[in-house]
C-alpha cells in the first residue's frame, strides 16, 4: 500500500486549504463584529442590498476576499476576481466591458480588485467611469493606507473599511470550524 503525501496533486481537493475553508455567509464568518455584527452599517448595507464601492484596509488574512465573495452571493451579483499584481489596463479593458455587458442585461457585477494598491494611479482611473456609471460594484482591498495609496477621485466614491488582525479567540473559532466542519470541494 502507498501512502499519500499532503503534498501529492491526488489529495488536492479543489485548492489550498484556506480557500477550500472559506466560509460562504455572514452567520459562519468569523471576525470584524466591528463592521458585522445586527445593526452595524456594513452589515445593514449587506442585507438591504445597498452595497456601493467599498475599500478593505486591513492586515492580510483578516476576510476580506471571503467577505467580498459573500457580500456578491448575499446580494446576487457577478463575482469577478482581479488582482492588481498579475493585471493591466488591457485586462480591466476587457473585465469592464463584459461588466457594462452584465449591467445593460440587468445583472450586477461585483469587481474585487485584490492589492488595488499595486495599481498605478492611471490603472486606477480607468474603473472610475464604470463605477460613476454602476456597471461595477468596486471592492478594493488593500494592506496599505488607502489615503495615501488609492486614487482621491476613486477614494472619494468609496466607503473605506478598516478589518481588525483576528483575535485568538476568533482564531481557535476559525480551528475548530476546519475540524467539525467537512472541507468543501
Amino acid at each position: 500500500m502507498i501512502q499519500g503525501s499532503l503534498f501529492d496533486d491526488a489529495n488536492d481537493q479543489g485548492g489550498p486549504l484556506a480557500i477550500r475553508l472559506r466560509t460562504q455567509n455572514l452567520e459562519e464568518f468569523v471576525g470584524q463584529k466591528h463592521l458585522l455584527e445586527s445593526g452595524k452599517v456594513l452589515r445593514e448595507m449587506i442585507e438591504d442590498d445597498q452595497v456601493s464601492p467599498m475599500i478593505f484596509w486591513g492586515p492580510p488574512g483578516v476576510g476580506k476576499t471571503t467577505l467580498a465573495r459573500i457580500i456578491a452571493n448575499r446580494t446576487q451579483s457577478k463575482f469577478i476576481d482581479f488582482s492588481a499584481v498579475t493585471s493591466g489596463i488591457k485586462d480591466i479593458r476587457n473585465v469592464m466591458k463584459e461588466a457594462e455587458e452584465n449591467r445593460q442585461l440587468g445583472q450586477k457585477t461585483l469587481l474585487f480588485i485584490d492589492e488595488i494598491h499595486r495599481f498605478n494611479k492611471a490603472q486606477q482611473d480607468a474603473f472610475l467611469p464604470y463605477v460613476e456609471k454602476g456597471s461595477i460594484i468596486l471592492i478594493g482591498a488593500t494592506t496599505e493606507n488607502p489615503s495615501f495609496e488609492v486614487n482621491s477621485a476613486l477614494l472619494s466614491r468609496s466607503k473605506v473599511f478598516v478589518l481588525h488582525q483576528l483575535n485568538h479567540a476568533e482564531i481557535s473559532e476559525l480551528l475548530q470550524n476546519a475540524l467539525v466542519n467537512p472541507i468543501s470541494q
